[in-house]
């Protein structure tokens, strides 16, 4: 059962920004956050956020092409774009089986692309765009 745990208005990128920052707080090692979001929604942003709370030092950019990117601080964070992947086959080739097993938080974007093999506790990021170019509705709920 998905329970929510807060819903933010953000008005600008920096306030989805802060959100994600805000956020980080209650992670801790082994949890996985599902990103939920049209594109352009500002999933890399929040994920941005998180990394400011938990890697300070990190550049974080979109893994589209590298499918994850990994940031180290004071906890690991995997940050993982699914985009192109859709089966089995290709998520124990990126090794991200592995990965729910190391100890850090691994967040993925486009998690919708591979729904059936997502740990089945988990945070559930939803991040949607507004008729307000600028404005986004972020729900934050856990299953």
């Amino acid at each position: 059962m998905q329970e929510e745990i807060k819903t933010i208005n953000a008005k600008s990128p920096s306030d989805t920004e802060k959100a994600g920052k805000d956020f980080a707080l209650i992670l801790k090692e082994g949890d996985f956050v599902a990103l939920k979001g049209d594109l352009g929604a500002g999933k890399t942003t929040f994920v941005r956020g998180i990394a400011s709370s938990l890697c300070p030092k990190a550049k974080v950019q979109s893994p589209t092409y590298t499918i994850v990117n990994e940031y180290k601080g004071s906890m690991p964070l995997f940050h993982f774009d699914m985009y192109r992947i859709t089966d089995e086959d290709s998520l124990y080739g990126i090794g991200f089986f592995d990965y729910l097993e190391r100890d850090g938080v691994c967040v993925c974007e486009w998690s919708e692309q591979i729904e059936e093999y997502l740990p089945e506790h988990r945070y559930v990021v939803n991040i949607e765009k507004t008729d307000d170019e600028s404005t986004r509705i972020i729900t934050i709920s856990k299953l």
